[in-house]
């Protein structure tokens, strides 16, 4: 198994980036994903997860994330992660603001032995979010 430390960095640097087939080279084809992502019917497995991310960069072409903290557990990799970007396309329903986020996120992911993400739980501060776009009172 390879260095979930260096795997996760490695991971979020592709995210970064925007190569969303080089972060999917990461993914499990059938990864199980515990928290859905906000959109209608989401896709299951990787398309899911392909599709989460094209809504992501299409909303956010600049976001970028950070991991502050990583801890690994046997198969398992916990993140705090700074996620930053400006909105400049729909997102969950919301028109394209101008507004830069600045929001942390953790990310739990357990790695298969084949060094893909087979599993993913995690947390956003989405209340965070919403009030910096402007569409939430503080």
């Amino acid at each position: 198994m390879a260095d979930l430390k260096t795997l996760a960095n490695d991971v979020y640097a592709t995210i970064s980036k925007r190569d969303l087939d080089g972060f999917l080279d990461y993914i499990a084809d059938d990864v199980i994903e515990h928290e859905p992502p906000p959109v209608p019917e989401p896709l299951p497995g990787k398309a899911g997860v392909r599709q989460w991310f094209e809504l992501l960069f299409a909303a956010f072409p600049d976001v970028t994330m950070t991991p502050e903290d990583l801890i690994v557990e046997a198969d398992k990799v916990a993140a705090r992660v700074r996620v930053q970007g400006t909105h400049r396309g729909e997102f969950m329903g919301i028109p394209a603001t101008g507004k830069s986020i600045d929001v942390e996120l953790i990310d739990i992911v357990r790695v298969n032995s084949n060094d893909k993400v087979a599993e993913h739980w995690g947390i956003v501060d989405d209340a965070g979010m919403m009030q910096q776009l402007g569409v939430m009172p503080g």
